[in-house]
């Protein structure tokens, strides 16, 4: 019964690990605080320029 336990799991963790791959997530990107800074400042400059 172990034995058999631990080859059902090792599957199961195998198909979970490869559905989870066939649906990404829609969250975007983690972007930066540092990196909004940039962007926001770069989106200050260009409607002056």
């Amino acid at each position: 019964m172990n034995r058999r336990k631990k080859i059902v799991t090792k599957f199961q963790k195998k198909d979970k690990r490869a559905n989870a791959k066939l649906h990404k997530s829609n969250k975007p990107a983690y972007v930066s605080k540092a990196d909004r800074e940039k962007l926001a400042l770069e989106a200050e400059q260009l409607p002056e320029s």
